[in-house]
């Protein structure tokens, strides 16, 4: 019982960082948004909090400088796809080949080729008074950082914004006929503008949540296609935060297994366990693609007449 707890709460820590990121994209999604470049804030979001943290002493302030830096590159993204009205794919895509190029750069003209990083806050494990001490679920469920608590509890939060507030109608309308929204006055620009600002800050708490909480430091390429892996769990998820929960979990849960599967050390190439969260992806997607409640408008740039 004890292994299958210690799965379960791995599990959990293992999905946060693809649920914080989901959330963010559940919104620039519905708006007609697609984020390719999520990867790549994750990945800025990451480096930023480390350095924030190392500068200030504090976790929280790092995230926070964090979440501040990938803004500025998720501003610079919806500048070039909703004002420009460039291609969201391709701009998206120099957006992560920018941050891996940047973040490598930064890195090593900062911290160098260190092989022993210096000590930096991090997020540390806290119990949640008494649910703690229940057997099993406490483990499971309440002896988690707080980013962990953070992300399920923004769950309903955005599930209720997304479904039973005037702020969700007007982002699942600018994603599904935008032309209409303008007819009666929603500015389509605006809020396809901030609904990408708040997935940067989604993305940047995540990969924050990576080097400072899964992790102690940053290193290069460490978000090794999460942000694709919060794509496709918002598609997988059918576009809604609940079910970009779930399906955050079932990744987790692959990943738990990828490295349970790797200290087995059973014979087979290690390269097949590490196979497993991206065969899953794949599978996920496909199974979902018949039914999925993708907007009318997404990727498809509003030129106002």
């Amino acid at each position: 019982m004890n292994e299958l707890a210690n799965f379960l709460a791995t599990t959990i820590r293992l999905a946060t960082p693809t649920l914080l990121a989901g959330l963010g994209l559940v919104f620039s999604e519905r708006a007609g948004i697609v984020n390719i470049g999520t990867e790549g804030l994750m990945l800025i979001g990451a480096l930023a909090g480390v350095m924030g943290s190392l500068l200030t002493g504090s976790v929280w302030l790092g995230a926070l400088i964090a979440i501040a830096v990938t803004v500025l590159f998720a501003a610079l993204f919806a500048f070039f796809t909703v004002i420009v009205k460039a291609d969201q794919t391709v701009i998206g895509t120099g957006l992560n080949l920018l941050a891996s190029g940047l973040t490598i750069t930064v890195n090593r003209a900062v911290f160098g080729a260190n092989t022993s990083p210096p000590q930096i806050d991090r997020f540390d494990i806290t119990p949640i008074p008494l649910l703690s001490k229940i057997p099993y679920i406490g483990e499971i469920f309440f002896r988690h950082q707080i980013p962990i608590y953070l992300a399920f509890l923004l769950v309903p939060v955005a599930q209720f914004m997304m479904f039973r507030s005037n702020t969700g109608l007007k982002v699942r309308s600018v994603g599904e006929n935008p032309k209409a929204c303008d007819t009666v006055g929603i500015r389509v620009a605006m809020t396809r503008f901030i609904a990408v600002l708040f997935s940067g800050v989604m993305a940047g708490f995540a990969g924050a949540f990576i080097s400072m909480g899964q992790l102690s430091f940053f290193t290069e390429g460490m978000i090794a296609g999460g942000g694709f892996i919060a794509l496709a769990a918002v598609v997988f998820g059918n576009y809604t935060p609940v079910g970009v929960m779930f399906a955050s979990l079932v990744f987790g849960a692959s990943n738990s297994l990828m490295y349970r599967l790797q200290a087995l050390a059973t014979g087979f190439p290690s390269q097949f366990p590490l196979m497993i969260p991206y065969v899953i992806t794949i599978i996920a997607l496909c199974v979902i693609s018949r039914r999925s409640n993708k907007p009318a408008g997404s990727a498809i740039p509003y030129i106002k007449e």
